[in-house]
């Protein structure tokens, strides 16, 4: 389930957001407890803190004292803006430099699309 490729616990924080981006969790809305989610994932509650802490950093997730942590609203938006960007800047380059080498026009990805869509 977890690749080596970053932290486990920023694996679980972008699971989380993936769930957010997904319309599991709408604004505002409560989602699993740190304790629930560990168990959920089989990691350390240590580990789930974490990721529950860098969501909160990002302003993703909020805490209502004594009942848990929400959705902020907007989060679905800030996600999608962000890992666009960061798609745009870091893997886009990389994916065009590969289609050079290997021949692959915007026509051939575009049929591809089409296909599985």
């Amino acid at each position: 389930m977890f690749s080596g490729e970053k932290p486990i616990f920023l694996q679980l924080a972008d699971r989380l957001a993936d769930e957010i981006l997904a319309d599991k969790y709408g604004d505002d809305e409560r989602i699993p407890s740190v304790r629930e989610y560990a168990v959920l994932l089989e990691v350390n509650v240590n580990t789930a803190v974490k990721a529950y802490d860098e969501l909160s950093r990002a302003n993703i997730i909020y805490m209502k004292r004594g009942q848990g942590y929400f959705v902020t609203p907007g989060a679905k938006t800030q996600i999608m803006e962000q890992r666009r960007e960061e798609f745009m800047k870091e893997r886009l380059p990389e994916l065009f430099r590969q289609m050079r080498l290997l021949g692959i026009t915007l026509d051939d990805v575009k049929q591809k699309y089409d296909d599985i869509k």
